[in-house]
């Protein structure tokens, strides 16, 4: 499984990204630049955090003009895997790989912190290797995060079972208390209707070293990888 990583001016996440597919899992990985075209070796495109051309206008609103983007959606289209993390989460809902948007948290403020994260589906590649219902904690790190969408879209999302984390209290709870950032139903990821493309607040490349001392984010990584992997070994056996 080949990674490729884009590199916006501004993103400041995606070496982190890099670190954990190159290094902790020692997948083949590209930096590739925002002005690249061609990204057809690749498997799995990354849209790390940061501040994508500063933020400007708002997050994410230049960056889905850069050149690569049309490749990422093209990429999408032929059913390969997309994570959009933090900043890349904001570009997703503005290129309408996502439905939604990213809006000013509820206080107005940049929050930096670690929370809890309840995962509310675990039959798709990305979340694999988590339990249905566990929660787990990542650190979140942004100013305009709160997940915001109309009442139709938000009926879609629940009724397409989309939604793959919740913001939640630390015993799972989806209320107002384990809501950091005022998200319409505590909503901190999504995915799109074939459950490949998906965009995230919390960061899961920041919990994935044991250094670090948290690695509840390196599963959604490994369960990509391992499903992946799977996919592969079918196929082949398929073939011969």
């Amino acid at each position: 499984m080949k990674f490729g990583i884009i590199v916006f001016p501004g993103s400041n996440c995606d070496r982190d990204v890099a670190y954990v597919t190159e290094t902790l899992l020692n997948c083949p990985t590209r930096m590739v630049w925002h002005q690249d075209t061609d990204i057809s070796d690749l498997d799995v495109v990354v849209l790390p955090g940061g501040f994508s051309y500063g933020d400007y206008l708002r997050c994410g609103a230049l960056a889905q003009f850069s050149p690569v983007m049309p490749r990422v959606v093209d990429h999408a289209k032929q059913g390969k895997f997309v994570l959009g993390i933090c900043n890349g989460f904001q570009i997703l809902t503005e290129t309408g790989l996502l439905p939604g948007a990213l809006v000013r948290n509820r206080d107005l403020h940049f929050i930096c912190d670690r929370v809890p994260i309840k995962v509310e589906r675990t039959d798709l590649p990305w979340t694999s290797a988590y339990s249905p219902g566990q929660v787990i904690t990542l650190p979140i790190a942004h100013g305009e995060g709160r997940y915001y969408a109309d009442s139709n879209t938000l009926q879609a999302l629940e009724d397409g079972n989309q939604i793959l984390f919740r913001y939640c209290s630390m015993t799972g709870d989806t209320d107002e208390s384990g809501n950091p950032n005022g998200s319409i139903n505590n909503i901190a990821g999504i995915c799109d209707r074939t459950g490949r493309v998906v965009g995230m607040m919390p960061h899961p490349e920041r919990a994935s070293d044991s250094l670090l001392g948290d690695t509840d984010g390196l599963n959604l990584f490994q369960g990509l990888l391992a499903a992946f992997l799977s996919q592969t070994q079918t196929t082949m056996s398929l073939v011969n």
